[in-house]
């Protein structure tokens, strides 16, 4: 299908785009402009017509929001920064493998290549692969509008399905990660829908002495930290004694794909993998 009409811009600063954000007459943000990083989310969404904004604001040649440091034992990743770009990035593979896994995992090349870590956070899908490393990683996430800018856990930002707590006229501009003081081991595991490269269900592990975190995407309305699971672990619990309460008081999805009662099934086997994987990288 083809989109409805819209307005395009595509400013060459922060500041201008959080202008043209905040496009209502009285100079807050209305609702009728979205952001367009990748496109790989918001376009579909588009050309179904399940989404029609009047103006879209292309954050594309907005300088400074592509980038990939370490500052002070905190990995550092600007919201345009790319799919491949995380996943290729020597700092990540060797400072944050976790997060390299996942976005080796999204869709194919061309997602990869084009879609942003910051779209990709921002639309919270609740079959993305991100969210689920994100969380077991205790990432935050920074937003920036005119007013100024806020910092909050991704496990506060992700509020539901494809639902976020992004105010209007509110931009993601990084995601940060603490990095591992200790020998953590880490793993992301996930039965894939095979034409859309989404989670039926995915499972991230990181476990280190006297702790563990566990998230997992594509079971629920969103992803979220399995803590009945982690508890498990930390009290010296085998793999898969923990990962069998992982759907515990879920309402799992339920979708042409995979029913409910599967997708709890496929949780429990594919946390257990995920477990004893991150178990056998610890060092």
């Amino acid at each position: 299908m083809i989109p409805q009409n819209f307005e395009y811009s595509s400013p060459r600063s922060l500041e201008a785009a959080l202008d043209q954000l905040a496009g209502g007459p009285d100079g807050s943000a209305d609702g009728s402009t979205k952001i367009l990083a990748g496109g790989m989310s918001l376009i579909p969404l588009m050309k179904l017509r399940l989404a029609a904004p009047e103006r879209l604001v292309d954050l594309r040649r907005v300088p400074g929001l592509n980038y990939i440091r370490e500052e002070s034992g905190v990995l550092h990743i600007g919201a345009m920064t790319t799919h491949y770009e995380v996943e290729s990035s020597a700092l990540v593979r060797a400072k944050c493998p976790l997060l390299a896994e996942a976005a080796a995992n999204i869709g194919d090349v061309q997602v990869r290549n084009v879609g942003t870590i910051g779209g990709s956070v921002a639309h919270a899908d609740p079959a993305a692969d991100y969210p689920a490393s994100l969380l077991a990683l205790e990432a935050s996430v920074t937003l920036v509008s005119k007013a100024g800018e806020r910092t909050m856990s991704v496990e506060d930002f992700l509020v539901d399905t494809m639902t976020t707590a992004l105010e209007p006229g509110e931009i993601v501009r990084e995601v940060t990660v603490p990095l591992e003081k200790s020998g953590a081991g880490t793993a992301y595991a996930k039965m894939v829908q095979p034409a859309s490269g989404f989670a039926i269900v995915g499972v991230a592990a990181r476990i280190g002495e006297g702790f563990a975190r566990i998230g997992v995407t594509g079971l629920a309305s969103k992803a979220y930290r399995a803590r009945n699971v982690e508890a498990l672990l930390e009290g010296g619990a085998d793999a898969a004694t923990a990962a069998a309460v992982i759907a515990e008081g879920v309402d799992a999805n339920s979708d042409l794909h995979a029913s409910a009662d599967y997708r709890r099934h496929v949780a429990t086997v594919y946390a257990a993998r995920a477990i004893r994987q991150a178990i056998s990288r610890k060092y």
